[in-house]
């Protein structure tokens, strides 16, 4: 009994190390780095503060990410498009 205990112990903490290593790994790629999440609390502009709090910080800061790269769909004027109406 104590020969397999001897053996299945070891197994299960490796196996359980690996396992955590896995979970570390996946919460390692969702971590937003201090300074990314600082730059953005000093210069979001209020929909990404919207999508903040509705979508939570992954959603708000790819806003952020693409309005910095200049890659974002330009706003529509709405001011331009009641004048038409």
């Amino acid at each position: 009994m104590s020969a397999w205990l001897s053996i299945l112990v070891p197994l299960l903490v490796m196996f359980f190390a690996l396992g955590m290593e896995r979970v570390e790994a996946r919460m390692r790629e969702f971590t937003v780095r201090q300074e990314e999440l600082d730059d953005f609390l000093e210069r979001a502009r209020p929909e990404e503060v919207k999508a903040l709090f509705r979508s939570g910080t992954s959603r708000a800061l790819e806003l952020f990410r693409l309005r910095n790269r200049g890659t974002r769909a330009p706003r529509r004027n709405l001011s331009r498009d009641r004048v038409a109406s």
